[in-house]
């Protein structure tokens, strides 16, 4: 173990820009899980969620030497996860999506002890989990992100608005307005 700071995500984009490699690996492996997750929930697919965070990377090593620390890195990488997820909506028109419990690698899927927890309740938690991620597909993009991002990646207000080219009342009212209707969704469970 070494007392040394960890670099900040602009020092390693700056290494990056200049062809520095393992720079940007360390970018991917730190962001990588927000990327894939944030594009899975968007998307309702795993796999395809793995596509674009390869495409979000790929533009983020191709545009490392342009990048200028404006803006926190994580809302630049998340700027150009949201371009290439809403890319692929208007692309493929998906008119409904699987919700993420249908694939094995989803990130809610978890293996529970069954000692631990009877199988009406597993059940239960599953159908529940299934509903949410049925609801949240549902939701608009521009919501379903600001949601998402906030939620799932803990997103300061700002970042959403920096990310969804917007203000943080308009980001306060997207996510008012994609509560309320996951609530109307989901009432029957709550």
């Amino acid at each position: 173990m070494t007392d040394e700071p960890e670099e900040s995500d602009a020092e390693l984009m700056s290494r990056a820009g200049g062809g520095d490699l393992a720079a940007f690996e360390v970018l991917v492996r730190r962001h990588q899980h927000a990327v894939i997750g944030t594009a899975a929930k968007m998307l309702g697919s795993h796999s395809r969620a793995d596509d674009i965070a390869q495409e979000v990377f790929l533009r983020a090593w191709k545009s490392a030497a342009r990048y200028r620390p404006e803006a926190k890195f994580t809302t630049w990488l998340m700027t150009i996860t949201r371009n290439l997820v809403f890319n692929e909506f208007r692309s493929t028109r998906r008119a409904t999506l699987l919700p993420l419990d249908a694939e094995e690698d989803s990130p809610h899927h978890e293996i529970a002890d069954p000692k631990q927890q009877p199988a009406g309740v597993l059940a239960a938690g599953s159908e529940l989990q299934a509903a949410i991620d049925a609801a949240i597909q549902a939701l608009p993009e521009k919501p379903r992100l600001a949601l998402i991002l906030r939620r799932y990646e803990d997103m300061p207000y700002e970042d959403i608005a920096a990310v969804l080219k917007t203000s943080v009342p308009a980001v306060k009212s997207l996510l008012f307005r994609a509560r309320n209707e996951l609530k109307e969704s989901l009432a029957h469970y709550l």
